[in-house]
């Protein structure tokens, strides 16, 4: 299972083509809101009605955490004392995927030391630690990062391949028409 966590100000195709990749690759995916309701609007003005608040949010059944990037949803994500938490525990034991400009929540959190991380231009500052590449995106360790919203299919797709495999992640982009 995954949670994809929303924040006011989301980039909405980062959130939501991920979500879509990962539930046509069957993977059980929640929408969390980390605000207090169930409605959560982009940074477009793209308001989405997430499955279930942070607090109710099944993290003992989650295999990895998603943190879609946008401004100032990342901000909010960052300011968000528990999901940092809950950051924090999955990266130790579980995995943890962040894209845009969200890899500096954990670049900003220590968890990108000596790994190889992608972030949208302008944020590498904030990538503490890790070795910087220009790549769509990439998983080190149970770290997956990607770049931004151009290409998020990239970035869906490499955790698909992360959980379900190669062959399974073929199979999405090709029912996408992506190969």
């Amino acid at each position: 299972m995954v949670l994809v966590h929303f924040a006011e100000g989301f980039e909405e195709i980062e959130a939501l083509a991920t979500v879509d990749i990962l539930r046509r690759a069957d993977i059980e995916t929640h929408m969390v809101s980390v605000t207090e309701r169930l409605e959560v609007k982009g940074a477009h003005n793209i308001s989405v009605v997430t499955d279930v608040l942070l607090e109710d949010a099944p993290y003992a059944k989650a295999e990895m955490l998603v943190l879609p990037g946008g401004m100032p949803g990342t901000q909010h994500l960052e300011q968000h004392i528990v999901l940092k938490q809950k950051v924090k525990e999955f990266a130790k034991h579980k995995r943890v995927a962040a894209i845009c400009a969200a890899p500096r929540i954990l670049g900003k959190m220590d968890l990108l030391h000596g790994k190889k991380a992608v972030c949208y231009p302008g944020n590498e500052e904030f990538l503490k630690g890790a070795e910087v590449l220009r790549v769509d995106a990439i998983t080190d360790g149970n770290i997956t990062t990607g770049r931004g919203a151009g290409p998020v299919n990239a970035f869906a797709l490499e955790i698909v391949r992360v959980l379900k495999g190669e062959e399974k992640a073929r199979e999405v982009a090709q029912k996408i028409l992506l190969h």
